[in-house]
């Protein structure tokens, strides 16, 4: 269930904070959204990860197909990858690259902050 939170709430974070704000705020809503959620390790790294990686691509297509702009082919050919498909692909793995470590950053900052006991024998 936290999984699916995070990732919905990841989502909705790209989707109404980032035209209005830089990328690195959108990762600091989404490691602070995996702190109150409390999700642990890689399933928050993964729910970040495909909130903001398929909110970005999904933004990059519905972008190319509204406008029906041949910029983002002419994008990638000044970059040297061919088709704008293929740069909306790499856009969108940079978004689940960003979004998974900014949510596993709010994971490890929760972990820091959990007491444990110190009467256990750690053989």
């Amino acid at each position: 269930m936290k999984f699916i939170a995070l990732t919905i709430l990841s989502v909705m974070v790209v989707v109404f904070v980032n035209p209005f704000s830089p990328f690195w705020i959108v990762m600091i809503g989404i490691g602070v959204i995996s702190i109150l959620i409390g999700a642990k390790g890689f399933s928050s790294f993964l729910a970040g990860g495909l909130g903001m990686g398929l909110a970005w691509l999904g933004q990059t297509i519905w972008v190319s197909f509204q406008t029906g702009s041949a910029l983002p082919d002419q994008m990638a050919e000044i970059m040297g990858l061919g088709s704008g498909v293929f740069l909306s692909m790499i856009t969108g793995i940079l978004g689940f690259l960003l979004g998974g470590f900014s949510a596993y950053s709010g994971s490890l900052f929760r972990r820091m902050f959990i007491k444990r006991p110190d009467n256990l024998y750690r053989g």
